[in-house]
């Protein structure tokens, strides 16, 4: 018997409710940091901007065609620049989520494979409470920054963030290479787990 698209929707809601949530809160940024991560995104603002002045200067042009192509060319570029801010906006914030790995170990133990991880790697470590936090520069080369990686214990949990270098702000290379720095943190506190 096939289900209708009702029972479909509640069936789905019923099952996204049950599966655990793993962003508990963002990685926090500084005033300056902030403004350089989300810089692509206040860009389309700005151009957003612009578009709304077209349209508006489109009000006052002379002739009938060319006011309608002005406006029309205003609408597009608020309408482009207004999905691409917002695109981007959603995936920096995405991105500054921190990701659970649940352990059976101790914190101490986790903070132990954390931070053999993060030296072994070459990372430059910029801030330690042990047990506890855990922040991480990844090395970059003359033209990349390289990305921040964070780390928080509590108990058994592990909750890692890694974002581009907030100079940088939006990167499609760093944010690869910033899934390949979680994804390292969890192979290797998955290697914990089964020992």
């Amino acid at each position: 018997m096939r289900r209708r698209p009702a029972d479909r929707r509640r069936a789905h809601r019923a099952h996204s409710r049950r599966l655990p949530t793993v962003a508990a809160d963002r990685l926090e940024l500084s005033g300056a940091e902030r403004a350089q991560y989300f810089a692509p995104t206040m860009i389309c603002g700005f151009l957003v901007a612009l578009c709304c002045g077209l349209v508006v200067t489109a009000a006052f042009l002379a002739r009938l065609q060319d006011a309608a192509a002005v406006a029309a060319v205003g609408l597009f570029g608020m309408l482009l620049a207004g999905a691409l801010g917002l695109f981007l906006y959603r995936r920096q914030q995405r991105d500054r989520d921190y990701w659970l790995v649940a352990t059976a170990a101790t914190a101490e133990s986790n903070f132990d494979v954390v931070r053999a991880v993060a030296l072994g790697a070459g990372w430059r470590i910029t801030r330690v409470e042990p047990a506890r936090r855990l922040e991480a520069q990844t090395t970059g080369t003359l033209l990349d920054v390289g990305e921040r990686v964070a780390v928080r214990f509590r108990g058994g949990e592990v909750w890692v963030a890694s974002i581009c270098d907030p100079s940088v702000g939006f990167s499609l290379t760093g944010r690869r290479r910033c899934e390949q720095h979680r994804l390292r943190l969890r192979r290797a506190l998955g290697d914990l787990r089964a020992s």
